[in-house]
């Protein structure tokens, strides 16, 4: 299973960006998705997670301007972020929780790589 992310790269502020991860491998289902940041020298900061049924979370600092939504047919995750700030800048990062693979019965959590999203001022 690999998670591979897509979309990052550099921007003005006000502008937008569309994240993309896909989970790759003989996926049978997988749960919650969530999309995770990592600003220059600080932590990891959860930014939106949604349920396989759809309920989606977002961080206060995100809220009304990212939405994170996903295609369970192609099993990706999407971000799409708009009036993006010189603080959103970080390495975005996608999770993916109970993922369970046909001709097994044991349900895993994965990491994408992450992407690089700078927003200038």
């Amino acid at each position: 299973v690999q998670l591979q992310a897509s979309g990052g790269g550099l921007v003005q502020a006000g502008g937008s960006l569309r994240l993309s991860c896909a989970v790759t491998g003989n996926i049978r289902s997988i749960g919650t998705m969530r999309w995770y940041r990592q600003p220059p020298g600080k932590q990891r900061e959860l930014v939106a997670s949604i349920t396989i049924g759809g309920k989606t979370n977002q961080s206060d600092s995100v809220k009304g301007r990212f939405t994170i939504s996903r295609d369970n047919a192609k099993n990706t995750v999407y971000l799409q972020m708009n009036n993006l700030k010189p603080e959103d800048t970080a390495v975005y990062y996608c999770n993916a929780e109970g993922v369970l693979e046909y001709y097994s019965d044991t349900v895993r959590g994965y990491w994408g790589r992450g992407t690089l999203v700078t927003v200038s001022s």
